[in-house]
C-alpha cells in the first residue's frame, strides 16, 4: 500500500507541478476543468447515481466550467484580466461557499444530514465544487508558489493532526464520522499551521496578513475549515456506505479525498484576497 501511495504521489507531481508552472492561465483553467469533471463523477457517487447519472454530472462539471473559460476569460487570466473582473464571477461563487463552510457545516456535521434528495445534492456539489475550481484557477494569478503555499496550510494541518494525534490523542473530536480524528489532532492541526504560516509568511497572499492579530485569526479559521471539509467528506462517504470518493488514484482514493479540506480553505482565501484588492 505505501509502495503505491509513493507511487501515485509522485506520478501525480510530476504531472501537475510542471502544468501548474508551464502552462497559460487559460490551459490551467482548462485543466481545472478537467479535474471539475472527475470530481463531478465521484459526487455523483454520494449522491447514490448511477453509471450513466455520474457521468452525466461529471459532464455537467466541465461544460460549466468551460462555458466560464469561454465567456468570460478576462476573469480566469486571459486577456483583459484584472481582480474587478475576477470578483465580478467570483463574488458570485465564493460568497455562498464561505456562508455554506461557515454558517451551515457545522449544523450539518452535528446533525449528521444525508444530502437532501437530487435536487439538494446538485445544489451542494455546486457550492462545494464550482467555487473551489474558480478559486484554483484565479489564485493562481498571484503565482504558482503562491498557489502551493496556500493549499499547503491544508497539508500542514493533515501532517500536524497526525503526529499530535498518534502521540496525544485520546479524546475522540467526532466518533461518529470519522473515528480516527482527535481533539488532540485538531490542536495540533492549528499548532502545525500558525508554525507554517509564519514560516511561508512570504509566499502567502497579502490579504492574509494586514497585520498580526488578522494573520494569526485567518490561519486559525482556515485550520477549523480544513477539518471541517475533510469530516463533511467523511460524513458523505459514511452515509453513502463508500471508502473512498473513487479509485482513480491508487493507494490515495479518488479526487475528492485528496481536496476534501481544499473545498472548504480555497474558496475563503480567494473571497479575502478579492475584497482586500
Amino acid at each position: 500500500m505505501l509502495r503505491t501511495r509513493v507511487i501515485t504521489a509522485l506520478a501525480l507531481l510530476a504531472g501537475l507541478l510542471p502544468a501548474l508552472f508551464l502552462l497559460p492561465p487559460l490551459g490551467w483553467a482548462w485543466l481545472v476543468a478537467g479535474i471539475a469533471a472527475l470530481a463531478g463523477w465521484e459526487w455523483g457517487g454520494f449522491m447514490r447515481l448511477g453509471r450513466s447519472g455520474r457521468i452525466a454530472l461529471g459532464g455537467a462539471c466541465f461544460l460549466l466550467c468551460a462555458a466560464a473559460i469561454l465567456l468570460d476569460p478576462a476573469a480566469l487570466g486571459g486577456e483583459g484580466w484584472s481582480t474587478a473582473t475576477a470578483w465580478a464571477l467570483g463574488r458570485w461563487l465564493y460568497v455562498p461557499a464561505v456562508a455554506f463552510w461557515t454558517c451551515v457545516l457545522p449544523f450539518w456535521l452535528w446533525r449528521r444530514w444525508p444530502l437532501p434528495g437530487l435536487a439538494g445534492g446538485l445544489a451542494v456539489g455546486a457550492v462545494v465544487l464550482l467555487p473551489t475550481c474558480l478559486a484554483l484557477v484565479q489564485l493562481r494569478q498571484l503565482g504558482p508558489l503562491t498557489l502551493l503555499a496556500v493549499m499547503a496550510i491544508v497539508w500542514a494541518a493533515d501532517v500536524a493532526a497526525y503526529f499530535a494525534g498518534r502521540a496525544f490523542g485520546k479524546r475522540k473530536l467526532a466518533p461518529n464520522i470519522s473515528p480516527g480524528k482527535t481533539w488532540a489532532g485538531a490542536w495540533g492541526a492549528v499548532v502545525g499551521v500558525l508554525v507554517y504560516g509564519f514560516a511561508a509568511a512570504g509566499l502567502l497572499p497579502q490579504a492574509l496578513q494586514p497585520g498580526l492579530p488578522f494573520f494569526v485569526a485567518a490561519l486559525v479559521a482556515l485550520t477549523v475549515l480544513s477539518v471541517v471539509g475533510d469530516l463533511f467528506e467523511s460524513l458523505l462517504k459514511r452515509l453513502s456506505g463508500i471508502k473512498d470518493s473513487s479509485n482513480l488514484l491508487p493507494g490515495h482514493g479518488g479526487i475528492l479525498d485528496r481536496i476534501d479540506s481544499q473545498t472548504s480553505t480555497l474558496p475563503f482565501v480567494a473571497l479575502l484576497w478579492l475584497i482586500a484588492s
